[in-house]
Order: structure tokens, then sequence, then C-alpha cells
């Protein structure tokens, strides 16, 4: 590596992250809290690899104040915490962990829908008071009922599958067309969902088209006396609807562990329209908390950024061509980001011209704003390269690692 990498890890990211990073020799700061503003401008400073959760707002200013960054890693799903534009036009990939807690969030929604089911929230409560509040009135087996899924990608489809391994009619609506398990059945739109779905779930990510999507129409669209659990976006969700028809009892009962509006660290004060009302449970966002879960987002992400750092590559970043390629032995690795305009493939191959050196191998993806240009060179000429490279107009970030 031409120099040590720098990472900085905020918001308690598991200890197997930690563990990853510093075998491989980099240097590891690690912090309990999320930062902002100056504080966090101020704390980027020579630091090359960024590590955050859902608290840590990386927005434009904050991007434009980090020179030396040269990735972000999102121990979590979501990445609208990222200004993802503006990592994309500085030449920063961001990644993610799409797959590792998908168990525990479907765990979560079959131990909820089974609490709704049977009013448990409300019975424990009770008891917990004093009050002994025996009755089978408006409880149910769940084993028969319809659970509609809103967002059939990982979770949605591994909850189908433990669904229908309780006894229930599995359904699911996505914008994409997806392969059903088992025998979950494709929906041919939302209205259909609502309608047939004695319990729904939500698992969709933060998009313009996601915003508010289940609103005081849908919720009337939706079966009297049926269930609707959100464990994907807190804006998904128009919670002042949803409390109206829980009091109107065209619902039967909710479970929401997203907000809008969350707090940024634990404590009292929450507030949330549905607090107090019957048969509602409310949880604080741990659809993935889970001590495998975490130290499965550990790995997932620490990896990523390994491959990344080592190799360049960016296989699985959500916001940046798509980019492996195997090292060759006895070369130097030069990693370039430019600006997708004609004509840089050209100034770079005449750098290497004129310089004498020789491609042992070459790959350049694209899209709209940027080029990710992998190149491996024999290694006595790459650094005069890389400076090269970098001086060019065009180009956004150059690194070579050895």
């Amino acid at each position: 590596m031409s120099e040590t990498i720098k990472i900085l890890l905020l918001e308690n990211i598991h200890p197997t992250a930690h563990e990853m990073l510093k075998a491989e020799g980099f240097v590891v700061e690690g912090m309990s809290q999320a930062l902002k503003g100056d504080e966090l401008k101020k704390k980027l400073q020579g630091v090359h690899i960024l590590g955050i959760r859902s608290k840590t707002q990386v927005t434009r200013e904050i991007l434009e104040a980090a020179p030396e960054l040269l990735s972000i890693g999102c121990f979590c799903i979501g990445t609208n915490q990222v200004d993802l534009v503006t990592a994309n036009r500085r030449g920063i990939p961001v990644f993610n962990a799409p797959f590792s807690n998908t168990r525990s969030v479907a765990e979560l929604m079959i131990a909820e829908i089974i609490m709704l089911a049977r009013q448990l929230g409300d019975r424990s409560r009770e008891v917990h008071e004093g009050n002994w509040k025996k009755t089978a009135t408006s409880c149910y087996e769940i084993r028969g009922k319809t659970l509609g899924i809103i967002g059939y990608g990982h979770i949605g489809s591994q909850l189908g599958v433990l669904a229908e391994a309780m006894g229930m009619r599995v359904i699911f609506y996505d914008i994409q067309t997806k392969l059903p398990m088992g025998n979950n059945r494709s929906c041919p739109d939302l209205d259909t969902l609502l309608a047939e779905s004695d319990f729904v779930t939500l698992h969709v990510p933060e998009t313009p088209q996601t915003k508010n999507m289940i609103g005081a129409a849908e919720l009337g669209k939706m079966r009297k006396g049926s269930y609707l659990l959100n464990a994907s976006r807190g804006t998904v969700v128009v919670l002042p609807a949803l409390a109206d028809a829980l009091r109107s009892g065209h619902l039967a009962g909710a479970a929401i562990d997203v907000y809008p509006e969350e707090p940024e660290s634990n404590g009292e004060g929450f507030q949330c329209p549905l607090r107090g009302l019957p048969n509602v449970i409310l949880t604080p966002h741990i659809g993935g908390s889970t001590a495998e879960a975490q130290a499965a987002i550990g790995r997932e992400v620490a990896t990523s950024l390994l491959r990344f750092a080592r190799f360049g590559t960016t296989t699985s970043a959500v916001n940046f061509p798509q980019v492996e390629v195997p090292r060759i032995a006895n070369t130097h690795r030069i990693m370039n980001v430019h600006r997708n305009v004609p004509g840089v493939l050209r100034d770079i191959n005449r750098i290497v011209s004129d310089r004498g050196a020789n491609i042992q191998s070459q790959i350049l993806a694209t899209d709209p704003e940027i080029g990710y240009l992998i190149m491996d060179l024999n290694q006595d000429i790459s650094d005069a390269v890389c400076e090269d490279m970098d001086a060019l107009p065009t180009s956004i970030k150059t690194r070579v690692v050895f």
C-alpha cells in the first residue's frame, strides 16, 4: 500500500469489523456515538475510510470537507444517510450490508404477527399492572391467514418462507419482477395485496416513490380487522393516518419499528401518535439488533472495504461503477476515478505510453457521471504514471497499491 490507511468507525460498530480491519495493518479508531457538523468535519481530516450506521449524516458539505476520504461503509442496510450523488462525483464508493440482518428482521416479523393476532402486548402490560384479563375475543391463530409482503427483497422473501412454514398463505407485491419462494404468490398491484391480506408487512427502501406510500387511502383499502407492520423506513407510513385507522377499529393492530424522526441517542421523551393505542407494538428500530446480525454486518461491510482498499473492488458499492479484477503478481495497481467525458482513456494510455510502461491488465467501467479505471502496471514506473494521471483535468481521484 502506498500509504497507511486510516479508518474511523462511529456508532459502536461491531468488534468483528475492528478486528478484520486492524488485521490488515490499517489504523482503526472507534467511537461509540455519531458525529455531526463541524465535529465530524474535524474528525475526518486525514481519514481514508469512514464507517457509520444510521445516525451519522454524511452530507455534501461533510464530503467536501474530507478530501482524503476514499470510501464509506454503512454498517446497516440503508444508505440514505449519505449523499450518494456527491460521493459518486467525488470518487467515493459507498458500501452497505444488504444481506446480514435478513434473518433477524424476518424472525421479528413472525414474532410480532403472532403477538398482534393474540394481543400479547396488551395482555402482558395488563398483568404487569396487576390486571387479570383472560379472554379469547378477537384472538386468532395465524395458520390459514394471508400475509401480504410489500417489497420482496432479501427480507421479504425470507419472511415469506418462514410464514409459509407457519401455515400462512403468502402473497407479495414488488415493483420489480421477483422469483417467488415456495408457494408465495405475486400480486399484480398494491391494491390487490391490501384487499386480500390479513397482515401487511413493509420491506421497502426509502425513495421518493415509497415516501408516504401507506396513507389514509391505502389503509382504507385494507381488510377490516387486519394488521399493519412496518420494519422498513419511517417515512413509508403516515402515522397520524394509521392512528386514525386504529382508533376507528378499521385496523385491529399494528407493529412499528421505524419512525419519520428518531432520537439520536437512548433516553426518554420519544413522541409518536401511536403511543397508548391498544394492540400496537412500538419498538425502537431493533429489527436487525441481534448479536448475530451485528456480527455479520461487521464482517460483510468490512470485507467490502478491505477489498476496495487492497484491490479497488467496487462490485458491492451502491453508487459506483462495478469493477472487480484479479490481481496479477509482480505488478502495481493504479485506480483512477475521472469525469465521464470523451477522450479520457486516450489521455491515460498516452501517459502510459510516454512513460514506457507495460500494461498487464486494464478495465474501465462508467456510469453517467464518472469512469472508474483499474490498471495493473510494471512496478518501477507506477508512481510516475499515477502522478501524471492525477494531474489530468478530468481526474477526480487516483491512487496506487503495491
